[in-house]
């Protein structure tokens, strides 16, 4: 029996919205749909910590997706979350324990990357992961805010640094890796036709 393809848990106060995001993904994946923020945390209770990765609207009534958020992470959840929302960023995203943001409208194509590139995160360690994340909050405000807004914000600030710091040591483990002849080894095993 082949290995179960990723679960994806779509959390949307919309339920026309979240089912065709189902549909829009269920050919690749396995996924669970809450058509709200408390009923997300009803179907992570039942998931039992299956799931690998969470389209989270942000503004809903009850539970906000800032909160559903909150408690994904709290409880140790591992799993990559991308906001889906109407929402504009602002500089609110920098302190949320999210992997991507997507303002609404979405396309299918654009919602398959997402899910794609938050499944392969999942596959890095830590420091890697807060990279993807971190760039894509460096980006989203980017495009939303002035030059003036971003460089008078010290969170943005820090956030650039944190980035470039991250980034250092990246180059620094791949330069390890490529000094060595423990990197050719390791793909003289693929050349092997010759």
């Amino acid at each position: 029996m082949s290995e179960q393809s990723p679960l994806v848990l779509v959390v949307e106060d919309e339920p026309d919205l979240a089912d065709l995001y189902a549909a829009w993904l269920g050919d690749e994946y396995r996924v669970r749909t809450a058509y709200g923020g408390q009923k997300a945390l009803e179907e992570l209770d039942e998931v039992d910590n299956e799931v690998d990765a969470i389209l989270l609207d942000r503004r809903m009534p009850g539970l906000s997706g800032d909160e559903v958020l909150a408690a994904v992470r709290e409880r140790g959840i591992d799993c990559r979350v991308a906001m889906v929302t109407a929402v504009e960023p602002d500089f609110d995203i920098l302190k949320m324990g999210f992997d991507d943001y997507l303002v609404k409208p979405v396309t299918s194509d654009t919602l398959r990357e997402t899910v794609e590139g938050l499944l392969r995160r999942g596959e890095y360690d830590t420091e890697m992961q807060e990279l993807f994340a971190l760039t894509s909050k460096k980006a989203m405000l980017e495009a939303e805010k002035s030059a003036t807004e971003l460089d008078g914000n010290d969170e943005y600030r820090r956030l650039t640094d944190r980035i470039a710091e991250l980034r250092s040591k990246a180059d620094e483990s791949l330069e390890a890796m490529t000094e060595g002849d423990d990197f050719e080894k390791l793909f003289q095993e693929f050349d092997t036709d010759e």
